[in-house]
């Protein structure tokens, strides 16, 4: 079926090569200049790797992009990029006095296990910069503290 359908739309793509483009005004995809912003702005994070020589099997050091080597790179030098230290479970939060969730995003999953800790299986929700949410199990609210910067413009995708 799929060749049948090129068939029938070759001849069409091959008169219209012919017709509209001559060799001076085709030119390969690699060297079509890059758009930019015109030189407005920082220049994006390099996050990206070295990669492997040739010959060699490349390691995490090698190879890792992004936030994944944003993390490897803070681990080398003994900085923890990421807070992994458990929420406030001593208490239950309240409408009036939350758990704080800090977090440098407008939104982010959150885990329940109760007060006292694991006092019932791990209740995951979104959390959103600016709301509160009550877990279903236990009943403790949880607020943002977000400490990122304030797009304006940001838009989700």
């Amino acid at each position: 079926m799929f060749s049948r359908a090129i068939s029938a739309a070759r001849p069409a793509a091959n008169r219209a090569l012919r017709s509209n483009f001559g060799p001076s005004n085709l030119r390969a995809f690699s060297v079509t200049p890059r758009a930019s912003s015109g030189g407005h702005g920082p220049p994006p994070p390099g996050l990206f790797g070295p990669g492997a020589k040739p010959g060699e099997v490349p390691g995490i050091a090698d190879q890792s992009t992004g936030i994944e080597r944003l993390q490897y790179l803070g681990d080398a030098e003994g900085i923890e990029i990421f807070d992994t230290a458990p929420l406030d479970s001593s208490r239950i939060g309240t409408k009036k006095d939350p758990i704080l969730v800090p977090s440098p995003a407008s939104e982010r999953l959150v885990g329940c296990t109760g007060s006292p800790a694991d006092s019932h299986d791990v209740l995951w929700f979104p959390l959103m910069k600016g709301r509160q949410h009550r877990c279903l199990e236990c009943g403790s609210v949880y607020q943002m503290d977000y400490y990122g910067e304030e797009h304006h413009d940001q838009h989700h995708h």
